[in-house]
């Protein structure tokens, strides 16, 4: 198991309820792919430097996980289908 840092970008125009239900499902995937949930931080709405689908704000979530490392290729792909995600990025640490 190898540790990870994952950073997302979330769509500003989602209800309170709905971007907890974005949040947990990110999580609940990494821990459903064979990973473990280390830490989470909900950083909030923020101005995003450039317009990112003509979005100008975000919600950001940070998440510190481990996985295998075949799993990312996985999580990656998965995260890139969601419509509510507007950027992720995941690196190791």
């Amino acid at each position: 198991m190898v540790n990870y840092e994952g950073l997302f970008i979330i769509k500003p125009d989602i209800k309170e309820e709905d971007i907890k239900g974005v949040f947990k499902g990110i999580s609940d995937h990494v821990t459903k792919l064979g990973g473990s949930v280390k830490k989470e931080d909900i950083w909030g709405k923020k101005q995003l430097a450039y317009p990112v689908k003509k979005c100008k704000e975000g919600y950001y979530y940070k998440l510190d996980f481990t996985a295998p490392t075949a799993a990312i290729a996985k999580l990656e792909e998965a995260y890139r289908l969601n419509s509510d995600i507007l950027r992720t990025m995941i690196t190791r640490r």
